[in-house]
């Protein structure tokens, strides 16, 4: 199957300005994701999606793919839309977070498994187990999964509320990570935003509300975001304790 990777690449971030080009040890993020993307044999293509000049010329100067997009767009999903209407040969598009430089090449085969197997789920994303810790955070996002591991529900908060202690629950740690049949990805971008997403700030919320699935694909855990500056010093402080794969 042909699948496209697009890395949503955003200069004007409103809490990190410039994140998509800041040094991690001896390489721009954005080089990291792309690198990362480009590792993965389930990918045809890899192209970086951004409305800054900066960001192209960064790309292009480590021999990277890069499509301009409009600088209206809202989310990342609808960056990667526009882009995906210019790959009409592809089954697939992967949204490949810009933010996440330590992501893996098993990962995002794990993400778009269904589609490897044959299947053409309209949306995929991917989870890991959730640790006690998170259970409670706001910034780590919970999905609640029934028996086909379609997704019931995404929320910041503790959910499921555990009236008998001792059960257990399908609840995992929701990574950012989303692919889409071509098809799909298009209807997407038209759609209306929706209650439950603008109360939780999580963008996935609508695809449910509107009635489509999501299935969710399993990995072994969770790797560091960049969203603040204290995100990269924590990922400089993985890379000079070699915890990461350089």
């Amino acid at each position: 199957m042909d699948i496209l990777a697009v890395i949503p690449a955003r200069y004007d971030s409103q809490r990190f300005p410039g994140k998509p080009l800041v040094m991690i040890d001896d390489r721009p993020m954005v080089q990291w994701v792309y690198e990362a993307a480009k590792s993965c044999p389930a990918f045809s293509q890899v192209v970086v999606a951004t409305d800054s000049e900066a960001v192209a010329e960064c790309v292009r100067s480590f021999g990277g793919a890069v499509e301009m997009t409009h600088s209206d767009h809202q989310t990342g999903t609808d960056r990667v839309a526009e882009v995906a209407q210019r790959y009409p040969q592809m089954r697939a598009i992967a949204n490949v977070q810009g933010d996440q430089p330590f992501v893996t090449a098993q990962m995002l085969t794990q993400l778009v498994t269904p589609y490897l197997q044959g299947k053409s789920p309209a949306m995929t994303t991917l989870a890991c187990p959730l640790q006690q810790a998170g259970y409670s955070d706001p910034n780590v996002v919970k999905v609640l999964c029934d028996r086909q591991n379609r997704a019931l529900y995404f929320s910041r908060s503790p959910i499921p509320y555990y009236r008998h202690p001792t059960n257990c629950a399908p609840v995992l740690h929701h990574l950012g990570l989303y692919a889409f049949r071509r098809e799909f990805l298009a209807e997407y971008a038209k759609l209306s935003p929706t209650p439950l997403e603008q109360c939780e700030g999580l963008e996935q919320l609508r695809v449910l509300e509107h009635g489509y699935a999501i299935s969710v694909c399993q990995t072994d855990q969770a790797v560091l975001e960049i969203n603040t500056p204290a995100d990269l010093v924590q990922a400089q402080s993985l890379i000079a304790k070699n915890l990461v794969k350089q």
